[in-house]
């Protein structure tokens, strides 16, 4: 299927590795010219040499040196795309992480870390975005959130993150319909790659790991990373052209949710 992103261009935030490489890696896949970014400027120059291959086009990637959890870093960011390639069609908010553990041992700063870290910049991103997406006659932004925004699991700081994200994206989808600007979130359940919480946990306990593939997964697997980006860049696309305000669960049956 022609996705028609030849010449788009897009942003995607946290995208060095995992879930949000792996959506950069369709974008350019689908002909999309890709800004990435991430702190760590090693594994950026590794994740951009990555996509330039995917790309075939050393032009077709740009990567920026940015910490997401600050204001000026976002911006840098965004900055950066329309000076590199003239425009913006795509936002892909990607960057996340959540610590803590129970109400009692999760700390005023564990909270704030997590929001900084999570919704913050999302929030940021989408509203330097939008700007330069009307200019463009409409766009995209979508949220990488997690079955854990949805429903109850995992680590408290991150459902909530997650869920605010979800919910942020049904709020601009209705904001921005006039716009012609499309907002969606995809839900991924347990997903493994190189450098992710589930590969480690699989390398620390492969007994204890194989157990919960066997209770939690119905594929008996983890979801890969690509079959996340896969659902992004349909996403993206005009062949999504009439979703907007969904959630989209990536999780092979893993989430209870009847919704």
């Amino acid at each position: 299927m022609n996705l028609h992103l030849d010449g788009k261009v897009a942003v995607v935030t946290g995208s060095s590795r995992g879930l949000g490489l792996a959506s950069a890696k369709a974008l350019v896949g689908e002909g999309a010219r890709v800004c990435i970014c991430a702190r760590g400027a090693d594994r950026l120059a590794e994740a951009a040499g990555e996509l330039r291959v995917a790309a075939g086009s050393d032009e077709a990637v740009v990567g920026v040196e940015a910490d997401l959890s600050t204001a000026s870093g976002v911006e840098t960011v965004v900055d950066s795309t329309v000076a590199a390639f003239g425009g913006l069609d795509i936002l892909v908010n990607s960057v996340g992480q959540a610590g803590g553990g129970g109400l009692l041992e999760t700390t005023d700063a564990d909270w704030q870390a997590a929001l900084d870290q999570t919704l913050h910049p999302a929030i940021r991103a989408s509203r330097l975005a939008v700007p330069h997406l009307r200019r463009r006659g409409g766009g995209v932004i979508i949220m990488i959130a997690s079955i854990w925004g949805r429903e109850s699991g995992g680590r408290m700081t991150y459902n909530a993150v997650k869920a605010a994200e979800i919910s942020l994206a049904k709020s601009l989808a209705a904001q921005l319909a006039s716009d012609n600007v499309r907002v969606n979130s995809v839900a991924p359940g347990s997903i493994s790659f190189p450098g992710g919480s589930w590969a480690r946990r699989q390398a620390e306990d492969p007994q204890g790991m194989a157990e919960f593939v066997e209770r939690e997964l119905p594929f008996g697997r983890f979801g890969r990373a690509e079959e996340v980006g896969d659902v992004v860049a349909f996403l993206a696309s005009p062949r999504a052209s009439w979703i907007s305000g969904a959630c989209v669960t990536v999780d092979g049956a893993q989430s209870r949710s009847l919704i």
